[in-house]
């Protein structure tokens, strides 16, 4: 199986689905990829190098770049889901959503609950998340959390290329808005990922690794993080299971509530903010219907409830660590 980076994997999925789909198209600011390549259209293909080679093959018809409002152009992309098309819908920071909630608050998650299931919403929004690549407090935001909190919407967090291609062929295939997240730092990990167009069912969370003394869920980028904190478990004697949801909406609650109950120490690792977070919400859940199987209280690993710090230092600290990780499970595991 070839090897092939999370962006070549993401490129792949949207290559496959507007071959495949004549309806599906790609919208967002500078999604051909001409900026600061003096004119020359898909040069880059946008501003992370996602969209490249799309533009030659569908032409800008399909591929267009659109003013700087996301108010206006996914706005338009939820227009368009209801009238047959399937949008893919370009932000290219999750900390613009602010500037479009409105639309898919209001409009695009409400659709098919107003219109009495008559209306299909189509839509993917693709997203880029986190901190570690030194972009300040309003490049570097994670509103995972937010979204989910939101009915009607799908969200999606892969962690790596297989599942980012995966994932974004089923999105894109959703009758459903799906909001769909890639983290920066991720692009360029490596995985092997299938030529072949295939799908991953939404809320079928992954068993990332075995291990019987405690169970660690981590989301999106923290399961590279989890991965290396086992390890760091691994010469103190511990063994950690690992499992990324994939989804936060839907969640798959069966597998984290038998592993939860199997193991019986839970460790949740997340980017984002702890307060009225996917981690405090998974705490919460896994509280209320594992209690009695639970050794020792579960241990939250977060971002502190503070922005996104600029200085390097202080944003290498925001972010959990492996080495957090691990200290949160050696304290539980021998207690």
């Amino acid at each position: 199986m070839a090897q092939k980076s999370f962006r070549q994997a993401l490129n792949e999925a949207l290559h496959h689905e507007m071959a495949r789909d004549p309806s599906v198209l790609l919208i967002g600011e500078d999604v051909t990829g001409g900026a600061g390549a003096n004119g020359e259209k898909d040069a880059w293909g946008g501003v992370f190098g996602v969209s490249r080679g799309l533009l030659g093959q569908f032409g800008p018809e399909r591929v267009r770049d659109t003013p700087i409002s996301e108010a206006a152009f996914i706005g338009a992309a939820a227009g368009a889901a209801l009238t047959g098309m399937r949008p893919v819908a370009e932000i290219m920071f999750s900390d613009f959503f602010g500037v479009c909630l409105d639309q898919i608050m209001n409009q695009a998650a409400k659709f098919r609950y107003m219109f009495g299931g008559r209306a299909r919403t189509p839509l993917v929004i693709r997203a880029t998340y986190g901190a570690g690549s030194r972009s300040a407090s309003q490049h570097s935001q994670s509103f995972h959390s937010i979204m989910t909190h939101i009915p009607g919407l799908k969200v999606v967090i892969p962690s790596n290329p297989y599942d980012a291609k995966g994932l974004l062929l089923q999105a894109i295939r959703d009758d459903d808005p799906v909001i769909f997240l890639e983290h920066k730092m991720l692009y360029d990990t490596v995985g092997e990922v299938p030529d072949r167009a295939y799908t991953i069912p939404f809320g079928e969370a992954r068993v990332v690794r075995d291990g019987k003394d405690v169970l660690i869920i981590a989301i999106g980028r923290m399961v590279l993080v989890a991965e290396e904190a086992a390890r760091l478990l691994v010469a103190e004697g511990i063994s950690a299971c690992i499992i990324d949801p994939r989804t936060t909406s839907p969640l798959d609650e069966e597998t984290l509530q038998e592993f939860a109950s199997e193991i019986g120490r839970v460790v949740i690792v997340d980017e984002s903010n702890p307060r009225c977070s996917i981690a405090t919400d998974i705490s919460a859940l896994l509280a209320d219907r594992c209690f009695d199987d639970l050794k020792a209280p579960i241990k939250l690993v977060t971002a502190p409830h503070a922005p996104v710090p600029y200085a390097p230092n202080l944003e290498d600290a925001y972010i959990p660590t492996p080495a957090a990780v691990a200290d949160a499970a050696k304290m539980i595991a021998r207690r």
